[in-house]
C-alpha cells in the first residue's frame, strides 16, 4: 500500500507566491463578492470612512465621530456606511441613539490576500 502525501499546507514563505489570483482564476461567485467590496471602496468618501473606523481608538467608531471630517451631509454619510456594510466590510450596532461601526478584519484579509503580487521572476527560488 502506497502512502500519498496529503495537501501541503501553506507556510510563511508561501504568502506571496500562492496568492489566490496568482494560484488559480477566480470563480464567478467569488469574483462577484469581491467586486462588491472593491466597488464599495472605489469611492473616496467610503475609503476614508473605512480608514477612520479602522484607525479609531478601540477599533470602532460612533457615527457621531464620522460626520465631522467630511464636507457632505449626515444622510450622505449614512448612505456610504450602508454601502460599506452591505459590501461586508463593516458591521454596526445600535447603542441607544447612536450607531457604532467596526471593520471586519476577515474582509480586509480577503482583499489583501487577493492583491498580493507574485514575486518577480528573478526572486523565485530555483
Amino acid at each position: 500500500m502506497s502512502k500519498q502525501a496529503g495537501p501541503r499546507l501553506p507556510g510563511p514563505d508561501d504568502a506571496v507566491c500562492c496568492a489566490p489570483m496568482v494560484r488559480e482564476p477566480l470563480g464567478e461567485e467569488t469574483a462577484a463578492e469581491l467586486s462588491r467590496m472593491f466597488k464599495a471602496l472605489s469611492d473616496p468618501v467610503r475609503l476614508r470612512l473605512l480608514s477612520l473606523i479602522a484607525s479609531h481608538e478601540g477599533g470602532e467608531a460612533c457615527v457621531c465621530d464620522l460626520t465631522g471630517p467630511f464636507d457632505v451631509s449626515q444622510p450622505t454619510i449614512s448612505h456610504h456606511l450602508k454601502v460599506l456594510r452591505d459590501a461586508g466590510l463593516v458591521e454596526s450596532e445600535r447603542r441607544g441613539t447612536w450607531v457604532y461601526y467596526w471593520v471586519l478584519p476577515e474582509a480586509l484579509a480577503r482583499l489583501s490576500a487577493l492583491l498580493q503580487a507574485p514575486p518577480a521572476p528573478s526572486q523565485v527560488p530555483a
